[in-house]
């Protein structure tokens, strides 16, 4: 068993996401608990915010640079953090459970013959053993994992593990190994993004819009109501399915997992498939006539009534409250 805990930092255009940080913060708790070092790496070209990373525990960060990486490859990734983690003889790996993650973690198990625990929504080894947490059947039941494997790759689920400044931070020891020639059987040429709108997935705030909107012409209330407070536009998988709303907004089992703060369902009836996408927020705001609608059975409030009516009023307060 290896002796050494690696945190994979997943950057986008040159800055290292807000989950990069939550994998940092979890691993440095890991490595003390379980007694072990712990060090990130970060795959990529340039990447303007690697010092930040000292604030949450781990101070060594080697940067595996090329130009060719400026864009993700799953071969060229897959390969750099692998010779790297076999050089260290790193015995666990974290990565967060976005889409780069979920393609990547399962290539590394396959390279280094090692365990792989995906989504886990909780990670305890105050014992001195590793036990993850996390969920099956669409989020209907949870299971604890003790993984056999000499080494073990677990991805997090985003925005559930805080990314908590340590106490001991000190300035960051970056690291920068050229990686010359890597393997880019396939790679991601191009990220096209919706001009101005938050992502869905690292939003604080969220409302989303099910069926109950009748259409997508109603949708204004939705994005207004999230403009207001700050936070992205979010949908059901039957909205997206049916045109109203882009495929990057789909929340639930076939869309993004989310845990903001607040999440608003506004007309969504709460299908496994969809709780299963954020029934981990702190806060759920559910706004449905049917008052017997799943949704409720995991909303902290809910209000039952027809979207047109609350959606409205709602928003005049909010605005009287700003404006006052």
């Amino acid at each position: 068993m290896g002796n050494k805990i690696l945190a994979v930092l997943e950057q986008r255009e040159g800055k290292l996401k807000r989950s990069a940080f939550e994998a940092v913060s979890t691993a440095s708790k890991l490595a003390k608990d379980l007694s072990m070092e712990a060090e990130a790496v970060v795959v990529g070209s340039e990447v303007s915010n690697i010092n930040d990373i000292a604030k949450y525990g781990i101070s060594k960060v080697v940067h595996l640079k090329s130009a060719d990486f400026e864009n993700y490859s799953s071969t060229g990734y897959r390969d750099a953090v692998a010779d790297y983690a076999q050089e260290v003889d790193a015995g666990y790996i974290i990565l967060a459970n976005t889409a780069l993650g979920k393609d990547l973690a399962p290539r590394l198990g396959v390279k280094l013959n090692a365990g792989c625990i995906m989504d886990c929504i909780n990670i305890d080894a105050s014992s001195g053993e590793f036990v993850a947490t996390r969920p099956v059947y669409a989020g209907k039941a949870l299971i604890d994992v003790k993984p056999k494997s000499a080494k073990k790759i677990i991805t997090i689920r985003p925005n559930v593990f805080k990314a908590a400044p340590s106490e001991e931070a000190g300035e960051a020891n970056v690291e920068v190994r050229e990686i010359t020639s890597p393997n880019l059987q396939t790679r991601v040429v191009e990220f096209k993004k919706s001009e101005g709108k938050l992502d869905v997935a690292e939003a604080d705030i969220i409302v989303s819009g099910g069926r109950g909107m009748k259409g997508p012409e109603n949708f204004h209330l939705i994005e207004e109501l999230a403009d207001l407070l700050g936070g992205a536009v979010g949908a059901s998988r039957a909205v997206v399915d049916a045109g109203w709303r882009p495929h990057s907004e789909q929340v639930g089992q076939t869309g993004k997992t989310v845990s903001p703060s607040l999440y608003i369902a506004c007309g969504i009836s709460g299908a496994i498939q969809h709780l299963a996408g954020m029934s981990s927020s702190k806060y759920i705001v559910a706004i449905n006539k049917d008052k017997e609608a799943p949704i409720f059975n995991v909303a902290d409030y809910g209000i039952a009534g027809d979207v047109f009516d609350v959606l409205p009023a709602l928003i005049e307060e909010i605005k009287k409250v700003k404006a006052g």
